[in-house]
């Protein structure tokens, strides 16, 4: 219903349907009454999380209500015409919370080769941004690894549990991007579950990144924060004779808690991290994707650009946001540069090079851009922000991302 608006149209639209003044609701996340009229009339741009999860904790919406994230995945030849409602019903499938409640085991349980081998697919899908593709054929993987993790014992059941839980990690991190926060919490909580019985440190500080995305999704800084303190805690024992996986695993778990302290106005903490971070990358010694991670000084500098943007400081992120060299990434890490790098164009009046950014990343990766609430806010701005008609390349891009004009 909102999804056309700004996100502080969105506020104004919430506080009236609460009954609550301007005056009301800027005194309950500590601002004026004046900030919130320019907010909610787009004179003030709501670009940083942590104050929008503060609008929304008073409202009493989800972070994702005035983020407007759409939930709608669009059909494709990747995707078919079954999309989150399969995966739904597969993650919400009573047969998979105990094995008292499953049918009878089949005779021959999948091969673990081949359960490697689709799981792999599906993360890769996930870094390609190919978000359709990975929907697709996640329901059919985890009834299968699931069967696995049933029929095998020994090392092989082992094996299998890490299967499991690299494609309940898989399904959060790609339902995480739709905006499915609840569904993509269910499966990483399974996901860590199956990982404890693995026995594989790795697999679970893995999924231990997976949980604090769902925290992050929700507006759960803190308790993210939190949660990357005690993982740490957890892995660091294992640190003196770790190999790369792990230390890929260590290492993004603080670039994920950066992110989550950075939305909690921390910057000491989000200091502390992308610190642990870069030492752990050094340590690595080269940009690499052991365990999907992206992992090394690349990405690192790629974070220290995105907690710039959400702690406010957006000439830092856009002077050292151009200079970073993203080319040997996935396709999932360039673009979600490109969308801070254009946030931060944008906020200096540079829309012009803002829009090359955001085009150029929409090439590469469509069903992302079109997914993150930061493209469509920079593109409903622009289109409110235009005296007459907007320009053919910005309308284009609206229509793609299916923004009317007009709320």
């Amino acid at each position: 219903m909102t999804e056309n608006l700004t996100i502080g149209e969105r506020v104004a639209w919430y506080r009236r349907r609460r009954g609550l003044s301007q005056e009301v609701l800027a005194g309950l996340v500590g601002r004026t009454a004046d900030w919130l009229s320019k907010a909610e009339n787009n004179r003030i741009e709501l670009d940083r999380l942590s104050v929008i999860t503060s609008l929304a904790e008073a409202l009493d919406v989800s972070l994702g209500d005035l983020l407007a994230e759409p939930t709608l995945m669009e059909w494709s030849a990747d995707s078919g015409h079954r999309t989150v409602p399969a995966l739904r019903e597969a993650l919400m499938d009573y047969k998979q919370l105990t094995p008292l409640l499953g049918s009878a085991p089949e005779d021959e349980p999948p091969a673990l080769q081949d359960l490697r081998s689709n799981v792999s697919e599906v993360l890769d899908a996930y870094q390609a941004s190919r978000y359709g593709f990975a929907t697709r054929r996640l329901p059919h993987l985890l009834t299968d690894a699931l069967a696995a993790s049933r029929a095998y014992s020994g090392h092989e059941r082992a094996e299998s549990h890490a299967l499991l839980a690299l494609a309940y990690h898989g399904a959060a991190m790609v339902l995480g991007k739709v905006g499915e926060s609840e569904l993509a919490w269910i499966a990483a909580d399974r996901g860590l579950a199956a990982a404890q019985h693995s026995g594989r440190s790795e697999v679970t500080g893995s999924l231990f990144r997976a949980v604090t995305h769902c925290l992050l999704a929700t507006g759960r800084f803190t308790a993210a924060v939190q949660l990357v303190n005690d993982a740490a805690a957890v892995m660091q024992p294992e640190l003196g004779t770790a190999d790369d996986e792990y230390l890929s695993v260590y290492g993004t778990l603080f670039l994920t808690g950066a992110m989550a302290a950075a939305r909690a106005e921390d910057r000491a903490a989000t200091q502390t991290f992308l610190r642990e971070a870069d030492e752990t990358a050094q340590r690595l010694g080269a940009d690499a994707n052991h365990m999907w991670t992206a992992f090394g000084p690349t990405n690192v500098a790629i974070h220290c650009v995105a907690t710039a943007g959400e702690l406010g400081d957006i000439q830092i992120a856009a002077d050292l946001g151009a200079r970073i060299d993203t080319s040997g990434m996935p396709v999932e890490r360039r673009v979600r540069h490109s969308l801070e790098v254009a946030r931060a164009l944008s906020a200096w009046n540079r829309t012009d090079e803002a829009l090359a950014v955001l085009l150029e990343a929409e090439q590469a990766a469509p069903e992302q851009v079109r997914h993150h609430y930061m493209s469509r806010e920079l593109v409903v701005g622009w289109m409110r922000g235009t005296r007459g008609r907007p320009s053919h390349p910005v309308a284009d891009l609206a229509r793609r991302l299916h923004i009317v004009a007009g709320g």
